[in-house]
């Protein structure tokens, strides 16, 4: 099956981001999504151009379009959160981002009424219905086929810092985990989900997506769901690892770290490098101990099996793609990565509250939609 793929300008980016309904008076999840689209919808128009449904009624999403710079795409994403607070204030109803509800039941939230989503819960059933879970995807524009897969390969180096930094789902149906992030090991009991297999050539992807589609696992490209994945139709890579992001400032964060990652291998590609590549078993143990510990997980670097903190590795690669970000116009939203360091990614914010509130996870959602209206990391 040929796939093709329709180049981008180098480096553009956007950002897709899913956004929990919540209630404001009791932090449950509710189920309001199609009263809210309904309301942002242009007059004639199907659909919102940048505010969409999700599979579940308790969500939505809201997108950027393609832009040069990170703070564009922030801007861009600020303008539909408040489109879409003015239509939630009056419902009494809030938005949170996170990669999961810490308290609120998988079975009690309804399924939007689409053909595409009922048939996605018809075969996944159980695993499918468990899906209570948030995400942000990035998408960076590459302007040759040719070196979307070696980007994607070297990416994976640096999977484990990007969900370490954006992981917020410690909490499942009021519990702790113990996980920095449930959803990460969630979502990847769905089919053609999780991490994505290091294909060396564009044709051998290509026989990939014809088996898919020939025994019937997949009908669309975009259902293969991968942590990291091609998007031909955009002429992107899109980054989708990444936790739900409870605040703008750190979706500008991990946007920008994506954007000069790409920006930085395809440059080396430029210069006739070799991207480095990891193993499929160290990239597959790096995702576990992201999920599990967070930022305090221990990565594998490279083949040999060297290993290094994730927090330092991540601090001498800002360092290191400081120039690339000053190319970019992204110099102030990197270095956002060293704030969710020095303060913790939601996860660690999240057990905090608890803490503070003996235990009460209400206490959590409201931080967590405190947080999405001030748009900044709380700083104790």
């Amino acid at each position: 099956m040929k796939i093709d793929f329709s180049p981008s300008r180098r480096s553009t980016v956007g950002a897709e981001w899913e956004l929990a309904l919540v209630d404001r008076r009791t932090g449950e999840l509710s189920s309001v999504a199609e009263q809210v689209l309904d309301a942002v919808r242009p007059d004639g128009a199907e659909e919102h151009p940048k505010i969409k449904q999700e599979l579940l009624l308790n969500t939505i999403e809201v997108i950027s379009g393609i832009c040069d710079t990170i703070a564009e795409v922030k801007a861009d994403l600020n303008a539909s959160l408040d489109v879409v607070h003015s239509v939630l204030d009056p419902l009494g109803v809030e938005l949170f981002s996170a990669g999961s509800h810490p308290f609120s039941t998988w079975y009690q939230q309804k399924v939007t009424d689409k053909e595409r989503y009922a048939k996605l819960i018809d075969r996944t059933q159980w695993w499918g219905r468990q899906m209570l879970i948030y995400g942000v995807h990035v998408h960076v524009g590459v302007e040759h086929r040719d070196k979307v897969l070696p980007i994607l390969d070297a990416l994976l180096n640096y999977a484990p810092h990007l969900q370490a930094l954006s992981a917020s789902s410690p909490y499942w149906g009021a519990e702790d985990t113990g996980y920095a992030s449930n959803r990460a090991l969630m979502f990847q009991q769905l089919p053609t989900a999780g991490l994505p297999f290091q294909f060396r050539k564009w044709t051998e992807l290509e026989s990939y997506v014809d088996d898919m589609f020939t025994t019937g696992v997949i009908d669309h490209f975009s259902e293969i769901r991968w942590d990291i994945r091609p998007a031909p139709h955009f002429g992107t890579i899109e980054m989708r690892v990444c936790d739900g992001l409870p605040t703008l400032e750190e979706v500008g964060a991990i946007a920008a770290l994506t954007q000069c990652l790409v920006e930085d291998f395809n440059t080396r590609l430029d210069d006739g490098e070799i991207l480095p590549t990891l193993p499929p078993w160290h990239v597959q143990e790096n995702k576990w101990r992201a999920a599990r510990y967070g930022v305090d997980a221990i990565v594998i670097l490279d083949a040999a099996g060297n290993e290094r903190p994730v927090t330092e590795d991540t601090l001498d690669l800002l360092d290191r793609l400081e120039p690339v970000a000053r190319r970019l116009d992204c110099v102030d939203e990197l270095r956002s990565v060293e704030t969710i360091l020095r303060h913790g990614p939601s996860y660690v914010r999240q057990r905090a509250v608890a803490k503070r509130s003996n235990g009460s996870l209400r206490a959590v959602v409201a931080s967590l939609i405190a947080e999405m209206r001030d748009g900044l990391i709380a700083r104790p």
